[in-house]
């Protein structure tokens, strides 16, 4: 990397615009049930007292309510709290209905997560409109096709960085820009840890270096910054407080996964086999589902009294059938040396594979395999998730309730709008 230390700002016009929608599983709630509109309300993995919470509404948030709190903690600070569980069917759909609202701007818009895409208008028809302008039609286009109550927050900037800085100057409902005209107000009224990526800890050691303030860090020298972040990190942060592109590498998947908190004690292989399965056929769909196929194995188990247990293993057959993969899954279920209670049960495959010849099996007609296992996908996609599953599933709807992320970005590659 050819490393320039005497930049000055970006002076090239924003062409970048990130979009984040306000406290989203909350909002699409309220939208979706105009009761619970000016209400504080949140979205909790489960409605129990130590149920965490994953989304507070606006409202909620005036009263201290916070990502990650148990319901307990919440109900505290706002005894009123209404708790919800997530309802994914909901914020996909919202999510799709974002998709195809973005697609009229331009082919160059990325999903970061559930509620998060960034926008590149650069010699796309919009930018000739006025990035401001198109931020306000995206804002009202949002209230006339997906509902009124859901509000967004636009960042515009020469970068993802600043662009996603921008969109969280004014929440809820913001509209701003950061620029070579403004970034020096900007950074002056920012805190270090204002900054997407700089925790307290990396605070305090810029703080050490006398980095007190956004602007000091934009000031400072890149020798300083590299001495604070003892890593090519400190010239990344250089690019970035300037203007400068860093963060828009795509890097590729490595495996596929997915884990789920037990909401009751389970400890039995008997028990504990349904609810691999269901992990196993969502994982595996997946991949699927990328064109992918696989040749790795990963269990992980976590016990109520504290114990951690994992096992992953290479296999020497190409795998693309769910089945196939349980029964590996099930051996290392099987291979674990604790017996208590399970807390949370995670599957994931590895070995990614987008070669479509399979190393063939004298016992197994593979091409055979392939038509029944899509042909069960296309079922199963069509008339909803699990309307075929395996036998070993059932009585598993009531265990293993759906589930969506807010960060799950690779997650958002297999959402589509067809």
């Amino acid at each position: 990397m050819d490393f320039r230390t005497e930049l000055t700002f970006n002076t090239k016009p924003s062409t970048i615009m990130h979009l984040d929608l306000n406290s989203c599983f909350a909002t699409i709630e309220q939208q979706a049930n105009p009761l619970l509109r000016g209400k504080p309300i949140a979205v909790a993995a489960y409605s129990t007292p130590s149920g965490c919470i994953v989304a507070p509404s606006v409202e909620a948030k005036r009263y201290g309510v916070k990502v990650g709190m148990r319901v307990r903690e919440g109900k505290l600070l706002c005894p009123s709290l209404i708790v919800l569980a997530p309802d994914p069917w909901k914020y996909r759909n919202v999510h799709l209905g974002l998709r195809k609202i973005l697609e009229d701007y331009t082919d160059k818009f990325y999903p970061k997560s559930i509620d998060e895409f960034v926008l590149n208008l650069d010699g796309y028809p919009g930018y000739n409109k006025g990035m401001f302008n198109v931020g306000l039609e995206i804002k009202q286009r949002i209230k006339k096709e997906i509902g009124e109550w859901i509000t967004v927050s636009i960042g515009i900037a020469p970068n993802r960085f600043l662009a996603k800085t921008a969109a969280s100057l004014h929440k809820p409902d913001g509209l701003d820009e950061i620029n070579k005209g403004n970034f020096r107000d900007i950074y002056s009224g920012l805190e270090l840890t204002d900054l997407c990526g700089i925790k307290t800890r990396n605070a305090a050691r810029l703080n050490s270096m006398g980095i007190d303030t956004v602007l000091d860090f934009y000031e400072a020298p890149y020798w300083r910054l590299k001495a604070a972040f003892e890593s090519i990190s400190g010239y990344y942060w250089y690019l970035r407080l300037r203007g400068r592109e860093i963060d828009d590498v795509a890097f590729a998947r490595r495996s596929y996964g997915n884990s789920f908190a037990l909401p009751k004690p389970l400890t039995t292989i008997e028990e504990l086999s349904p609810v691999l399965s269901k992990l196993v056929e969502k994982t595996g769909r997946r991949v699927r589902r990328a064109g992918y196929k696989i040749q790795g194995v990963h269990l992980a188990i976590s016990y109520r009294d504290g114990n951690f247990w994992h096992r992953g293993v290479k296999t020497p057959k190409v795998l693309f059938d769910s089945r196939d993969i349980y029964k590996i899954a099930f051996k290392l279920l099987n291979k674990s040396p604790y017996k208590g209670l399970v807390r949370e049960l995670a599957v994931s495959v590895f070995n990614l594979l987008d070669e479509p010849s399979l190393q063939l099996d004298l016992f197994e007609n593979i091409e055979k395999k392939e038509k029944l296992v899509e042909a069960v996908d296309k079922v199963n996609e069509h008339w909803g998730d699990f309307v075929i599953t395996p036998a070993r599933m059932v009585g598993t709807k009531e265990v293993v309730i759906d589930r969506i992320a807010f960060g799950g970005i690779k997650e958002l590659e297999e959402f589509t709008t067809a």
